[in-house]
């Protein structure tokens, strides 16, 4: 049985952002690689959000249960995910390769 999330309301999607990204962050302090994260999402940051904007605009995806800010054309959540997946990427690369040693 799943948890019911949605009982944050408008404020679920952030909630599961910041959770996740709280996740990223204390592996990525673990490893000591929170500015290789940073770098690696500035990086990415352009291509994200050009694919988050085109992918919302031709609705390929919807994104019911947000706080309905947005920044430059998307989702305020969205923004925060785009630096959580390649954190959560580059904190995983990072621990797997302290355990391989």
């Amino acid at each position: 049985m799943r948890p019911d999330i949605s009982v944050f309301g408008r404020y679920t999607y952030l909630v599961t952002e910041l959770l996740w990204g709280g996740v990223a962050l204390a592996l990525l302090r673990r490893t000591n690689s929170v500015r290789k994260a940073l770098r690696v999402s500035l990086v990415l940051y352009p291509f994200a959000y050009a694919w988050d904007r085109y992918t919302l605009a031709v609705g390929v995806f919807d994104i019911p249960l947000r706080t309905g800010i947005e920044i430059a054309g998307i989702p305020l959540e969205e923004h925060v995910f785009m630096f959580v997946v390649p954190s959560m990427v580059v904190g995983t690369a990072e621990a797997l390769e302290e355990f391989r040693e």
